[in-house]
């Protein structure tokens, strides 16, 4: 996708990615855990980035159509494998249950995870979010899990200082936007976009619009309009 990645940012990446890696090496080593399981959660966790990663050109849409759209799909496979595997129906409770997991964990997910891509790209977007693992075994540990080793903590560490990489990565240069003509959700606030309307829009909307060739320096991520070659 044309995004920037210096030092800075692989190093963040390999630092995140070394604290999932203390994670699992974490439980593994406990010896409660098959390696087969562990080979299953990666193969999936691979499979999550694809997926992620694919959805980066969607991005610029109405993230609430594609939310809708890939829960419908995910919705119906899962529906198919369940009969296929004569799965019994759920009862009511455990129906609104799962349907709150899903609206939280994956509706509102996605929806914010598209919104991050959007403001800063898919590479350092996928990367923050390899955080959830330590979030989740914040969680466990304070739901009352005693399992957790000393990695757990040398991997939660690793995450923190890969965020924190992240979250103080300033990059700005002087750079020029080619002429564009695009659709996507903008607003009129980030000097990027000087069209006008009639009637005046204000607060963000979307429509296909002409940007003009401009060159100045400022901040700036891997956004639609900063996919410049470094």
């Amino acid at each position: 996708y044309g995004e920037s990645m210096d030092r800075r940012v692989w190093l963040a990446m390999l630092l995140l990615l070394a604290g999932g890696m203390a994670l699992v090496l974490d439980q593994g080593m406990a010896g409660g855990v098959q390696l087969m399981g562990l080979l299953v959660v990666m193969l999936a966790t691979a499979a999550w980035g694809v997926d992620n990663t694919l959805s980066r050109a969607l991005a610029e849409r109405d993230p609430g159509q594609v939310v809708m759209l890939k829960a419908a799909l995910g919705a119906s496979l899962t529906t198919g494998l369940a009969w296929l595997s004569n799965e019994p129906l759920p009862g009511w409770i455990a129906a609104l249950g799962l349907l709150a997991v899903g609206a939280t964990g994956y509706g509102v997910s996605l929806r914010l995870y598209l919104l991050a891509q959007r403001a800063f790209g898919a590479a350092r977007t996928g990367s923050v979010f390899a955080f959830a693992p330590f979030i989740g075994a914040l969680f466990a540990f304070a739901l009352g899990d005693r399992s957790a080793g000393a990695l757990m903590m040398v991997g939660g560490l690793l995450m923190l200082c890969g965020v924190a990489l992240h979250l103080a990565e300033i990059h700005g240069h002087e750079h020029v936007h080619k002429p564009m003509d695009h659709e996507h959700a903008h607003d009129h606030s980030d000097n990027h976009h000087k069209h006008s309307h009639q009637p005046t829009v204000i607060g963000t909307h979307s429509h296909w619009h002409h940007h003009e060739e401009v060159r100045h320096s400022h901040a700036h991520v891997p956004d639609a309009h900063h996919q410049h070659v470094h």
